[in-house]
């Protein structure tokens, strides 16, 4: 079961998104896991704000730093479960800085977080460049099956 839940620390804010298009969303979701060799056990995309990922990186990681993601692993060999939080605020200046739309930003870290728990790093350089090469194979197949 794949999950999206709007923290509280959001307020009263709706992401369009995932109210019209959640279970296309968890279909594409699948079918990525599925491209790793892995099934959707537990999944939860957890939507927040920058201080409540300040707050969770620090008392989780140790990290007093804000980051647009973090990737709680609870895998095993062929069922991806976990729990993504996503800070929204640092997803929607992400997207302004590279000129992409705060909705597609939000996919690619959608991405970017199952691919986590699919075994895939992104502390190098070489592991960063796979990592964004997956994301965009992941954003293809969420793309072809709009069409």
């Amino acid at each position: 079961m794949i999950h999206f839940i709007l923290d509280s620390s959001l307020g009263e804010e709706r992401i369009a998104l995932l109210d019209e298009q959640a279970a296309h969303l968890q279909r594409w979701l699948r079918q990525v896991a599925a491209y790793y060799g892995f099934r959707i056990g537990e999944l939860t995309y957890i939507l927040c704000s920058d201080k409540k990922e300040l707050a969770v990186n620090r008392e989780f990681l140790g990290h007093d730093y804000y980051t647009d993601v973090i990737t709680f692993d609870y895998t095993t060999p062929t069922c991806v479960n976990g729990d993504i939080f996503i800070s929204w605020e640092t997803v929607q200046s992400n997207a302004r800085e590279v000129g992409v739309s705060a909705e597609r930003e939000l996919v690619r870290i959608l991405a970017h977080g199952l691919l986590h728990l699919t075994g895939q790093a992104d502390k190098t350089p070489e592991t960063k460049a796979e990592m964004t090469r997956k994301e965009e194979h992941a954003l293809a197949l969420l793309e072809s099956k709009q069409e």
